[in-house]
């Protein structure tokens, strides 16, 4: 038991010490990487001039003895394409690209050993190497990537083809001498799917062709189709749009026969629509007996009955034509003796419209009589009254009577018919009374007779009342009559 735990013990130190070593190796690596700098990737297109940079970061306590760049392409070996040593002049070994890679600036320094290539072509793409020779650490390195862009020619076209029942294509798109290779999208509301195929272009470029397939129906034709192309050189995707083109054969509806052809109705019309593609050539009318009526004429696709008779109880028939095939409707005609009736409108769309112009009257009725009292008003200067009535007021029996009228004779013995009496018990005691208490006295209190009409108040000195307000009438003797600390207000005639 003892030995097998110590055997465990054993390999999982072993297993710690490999696994210091290599992170050990690896931060070693890492850190001397990093000290020369490069950038990771340069974008170029055909017949430019690029830089390529390098640059050795802290050289400190070491010592720079000589640098390569190394150009390794996809496929293929590596080659050194510059060398520069500082007690020699630089090199350009043979490559594909000597004659156009050289130093910059020229003569090189030894710290930051920049490259240039003129003239790019595309298959200059690749991975280029700036390697340093040190002392004592060795050979250290950074890699730059250099991608070639070509901009591709997008086109795109719809196929035409003939429904059917097998699936075939429809459109066809593509992105030809690119670099990197493009992508495409196909966005439609056809039911359909799609195809690609990659092919190598020219000077190390790529073409891509897409293909959309559906089973083509007349439904179909006229669809909206678009062909989306991304590339990394455009600065948005690029959308060729497109419509389907299913050819098929005519598809005919005859329209017109209402179901009322009676004896000695006139000037019916029977009307042949039809669609296709390619568009119909001909159309053609026809009974299943083989003989058209007397009455019929016919123009171009319509079919006029100038009198209905027995002659078209039969079955009318229009064919039309076009390049793929024929397509044709018929109707039966059912020669009526007497009329149907039409219909009317429905029961809810009379009691709807009776409403309405209930509604409608009422509203109209309503403003007429607004409108008509509104200028009655005007016209009676009808509203409230613009000034105040002043309370009546109560004179005294002794001086207000003397000032308006004259003495009053000695009351004499007469006979019991030509004397008033009062019915009532007692004269009602008003509020008036406080009249008579004023300081001014009954002298000059002014006089209100009531319901007096406009323009009357109390008569002056020498004004003359009207007929209801005199009081020199032998009728009136008994308003004279003392009454003690009461009135009653003289009889007015309306």
């Amino acid at each position: 038991m003892a030995r097998r735990d110590a055997r465990k013990w054993h390999d999982f130190t072993g297993m710690t010490r490999l696994l210091l070593l290599v992170s050990s190796v690896l931060l070693q690596r890492g850190a001397l990487g990093q000290r020369v700098k490069v950038e990771p990737e340069v974008l170029s297109y055909p017949g430019q001039t690029v830089n390529l940079r390098c640059a050795f970061t802290d050289a400190v306590g070491i010592q720079l003895t000589m640098v390569t760049w190394i150009y390794e392409p996809k496929e293929g070996e590596r080659i050194n394409i510059a060398v520069y040593h500082p007690h020699f002049e630089a090199n350009y070994p043979e490559s594909p690209l000597k004659t156009r890679v050289s130093f910059t600036p020229s003569p090189p320094n030894l710290s930051s050993p920049s490259i240039q290539i003129t003239d790019v072509r595309m298959s200059d793409e690749g991975k280029y190497i700036c390697e340093y020779a040190t002392y004592p650490s060795g050979n250290e390195q950074g890699i730059t990537y250099l991608v070639m862009l070509a901009k591709p020619q997008n086109s795109a076209l719809a196929v035409p083809v003939e429904a059917g029942t097998k699936r075939v294509v429809v459109a066809r798109c593509q992105s030809t001498n690119g670099r990197p290779v493009a992508q495409i999208n196909w966005v439609t509301t056809a039911n359909g799917n799609a195809t690609t195929k990659t092919e190598a272009g020219a000077d190390n470029t790529k073409s891509i062709v897409s293909e959309y397939r559906l089973i083509p129906t007349a439904a179909d034709n006229g669809k909206d189709i678009s062909c989306v192309v991304t590339h990394r050189t455009q600065v948005k995707p690029e959308s060729i749009p497109l419509k389907l083109a299913v050819q098929y054969a005519p598809q005919v509806t005859i329209v017109g026969y209402d179901n009322n052809w009676y004896v000695g109705r006139t000037n019916v019309v029977l009307t042949c629509m039809a669609t296709g593609n390619p568009v119909p050539l001909s159309v053609a009318w026809k009974t299943m007996s083989g003989e058209m009526p007397d009455t019929v004429q016919i123009k171009e696709n319509q079919l006029k009955v100038l009198k209905v008779d027995e002659a078209v109880n039969t079955t009318f028939v229009c064919e039309v034509k076009n390049r793929i095939g024929t397509g044709r409707d018929q109707v039966t005609a059912l020669v009526r003796g007497t009329r149907l009736p039409e219909k009317g409108p429905t029961t809810g769309s009379i009691i709807g419209a009776i409403i309405g112009v209930i509604v409608l009257l009422a509203i109209i009725g309503t403003a007429i009589a607004m409108y008509r009292k509104h200028r009655n008003n005007k016209l009676n200067g009808d509203g409230p009254p613009k000034y105040k009535p002043p309370p009546p007021q109560k004179t005294n029996n002794s001086t207000a009577r003397q000032q308006n009228a004259a003495p009053v004779p000695t009351v004499e013995a007469t006979p019991l018919q030509n004397q008033h009496y009062s019915t009532q018990s007692g004269e009602p005691v008003t509020d008036l009374d406080a009249y008579q208490d004023d300081e001014n006295g009954p002298q000059d209190r002014e006089h209100y007779y009531a319901a007096a009409p406009t323009g009357w108040d109390d008569p002056g000195n020498e004004e003359v009342p009207p007929f209801y307000m005199r009081t020199d009438s032998s009728d009136h003797q008994g308003d004279h009559l003392s009454r003690g600390d009461s009135f009653v207000s003289p009889a007015m005639f309306v």
